[in-house]
This record gives structure tokens, sequence and C-alpha cells, in this order.
């Protein structure tokens, strides 16, 4: 991971001063790096050699500046001051250079592709760009109605947030030169593990606990989580009426009634069932590979993903 740091530093120097001021203050401000471990226990795995190979950490910076551009696009399109305790590009620079900024890592990390002909990277993560695309604009739309049912949700969370990890761990796979089935098996488990690291973040809009943004602020952006909707689907017309309304106009007093009416109908147990389920699967899938001290590894990063307070 140290020599990884080195290496993404790297892969986001310019010869515009501004633009370097800006990436060193992304890098110092970095999150858990999960995406990039996955990248490397996924590829150490399916690896002879203990050592990595200059692809994996190409793979690993790319799945990190991709995940680095889609916050700075996210804080803008949220109009979000803060990320990670920390002021937001767009609140310390304003929208149109953080938009810049974003445009400027996702055409490194495809240029990182590109220039090393690692086409087969390539085509995974545009692929994934696309999806985390699809699944914003779909949760835009359905929050506009607050139509939106179960079945949407998970197809809104697997294009969004899944498919970024579900691409870590393909790309790790890809770049150790597994087979075609092979690479598709680590993206079916890479979905299941982003899907519940969305329900656990989902988890975290009910709690107390500080996690670097506010309780409550996904019912403030009128986002239709799995605990809201559950409470939804299992409440009397007119308690599905009044919920409804409170998250159309809610504020600090409100979203504390809304947290507590949905734990009290079990939204906030259903969705923990629903990470369980997810998470066995995941584990599940995880036999289908030989047996190493790196699967091991990754089976601990999958069980921090579903306990992790943060």
């Amino acid at each position: 991971m140290d020599l990884f740091e080195e290496k993404f530093s790297n892969s986001m120097i310019s010869d515009v001063p501004l633009l370097n001021r800006i990436t060193h203050y992304v890098v110092k401000r970095k999150g858990k790096q999960m995406r990039p471990m996955f990248v490397f226990l996924t590829a150490k795995m399916m690896s002879d050699s203990t050592l990595i190979n200059e692809k994996v950490y190409r793979a690993a910076s790319i799945i990190e500046l991709i995940h680095t551009a889609t916050l700075i696009h996210d804080d803008v399109v949220d109009s979000s001051d803060k990320r990670r305790g920390f002021f937001s590009l767009n609140a310390l620079w304003k929208n149109k250079i953080a938009v810049l900024v974003g445009d400027f890592l996702l055409s490194k990390g495809m240029l990182l592709c590109i220039d090393n002909d690692d086409f087969d990277l390539l085509k995974i993560i545009s692929k994934s760009v696309k999806d985390m695309s699809q699944g914003e604009l779909l949760q835009i739309e359905k929050a506009r109605r607050l139509d939106i049912d179960e079945k949407t949700y998970f197809k809104i969370i697997t294009k969004k947030t899944a498919s970024l990890i579900a691409s870590c761990c393909a790309l790790g796979a890809s770049a150790s030169n597994s087979s075609k089935s092979q690479i598709n098996k680590f993206y079916e488990l890479g979905e299941k593990i982003g899907i519940a690291f969305q329900l656990k973040d989902d988890l975290f809009d009910y709690g107390n606990r500080k996690i670097g943004k506010p309780t409550g602020i996904d019912i403030k952006e009128k986002k239709l989580t799995l605990p809201l909707i559950y409470a939804l689907n299992n409440s009397s017309e007119s308690k599905k009426k009044w919920l409804i309304n409170s998250v159309k106009n809610s504020n600090d007093y409100v979203i504390k009634d809304i947290i507590s009416y949905v734990t009290e109908m079990g939204g906030i147990d259903y969705t923990q069932k629903k990470i369980n389920e997810y998470y066995n699967s995941a584990v599940e899938d995880l036999k289908y590979f030989e047996d190493n001290e790196f699967k091991e590894s990754l089976k601990k990063l999958i069980k921090y993903v579903i306990e992790r307070n943060y």
C-alpha cells in the first residue's frame, strides 16, 4: 500500500500548478482505500508469485483515480461542502474547478490503461463508469417522484456503488492473467460485497455515530434507501402518506420522527438481514477459489465491510 500510494500520487502529476495543489489536497485526505486493497488481494489470490506486478499497481491506481473523480463530481451534484470531515473541493475552489478536476482524474485513469495497452482493464472500468452514471441518474429521477420500490433500489445501488467494487475484483483478476470465467466470478463476488457495503452505508443515516456526514442526510436529500422503503411497504395508507409527506418536507425534528418510525417498523433489522445475506453469499463464492493466505485476508476485508463503524 505504501508503494501504491507513491505510484498513485505520481499518476496525478500535471504541469498546471493549480491542479497539483488540488490533487495534493486530495491525496492528503484519502479515505480507507478499500478499493485498491480489493485489487491487490484478488490479484495475489490468483498469482503464482507473491510479488505484485506493475499491471496490478496500474489497476489499483485506475480504480482510485476513477473513484476519486466520482466523489468530486458527487459533491458538486449534492452541493456538499464536506468530504470525510474536511472541506470538499467545490467548497474551496467552487463547482467549475471541481468538475474540471474530476474530469482530469477520469481521463488520467483512462489514459493509464491506453498508454500501457491495458485494454482488458479499460473495458472493465469503462463499464463501471457507465453503470455509476446510470445509477446516479436513476436515483435522481426516482427521488423527484418518491416512487422507488425495493427492486429499483437494488438496481440503483448495484449500478451506482457495487459496480465499482465489482470492477476492483475483476481488475485484480484480469491484471494477474486469470481466465475469463474467473474474472466473471470475481466480478459477481465484488458486486455482492458492493451491495452489502452500500446497505451498511444506508444504516449510518439512522445512527448517531460521527461518520463524516450528518445523520439523516439521505432523508434530507429525499433518497429512499432500503430501511425507508421497507417501512413504506409495511405501512397503512395513512402512515405511508404521512411518511412520504415527512420526507418531502423534512427538517431536523421531522427526521427524528422518521428515524424512530422506520426503526419501529423493522426497517433497520430488515436491512441488516439483507447485509448478512449478501455477505454469506460472497463468502460462499470464495469457495470456488483455492485456499491461500490472501483468500483469508480477503475474507477479513469482506467482513470489515459489513462490520465497520464509519
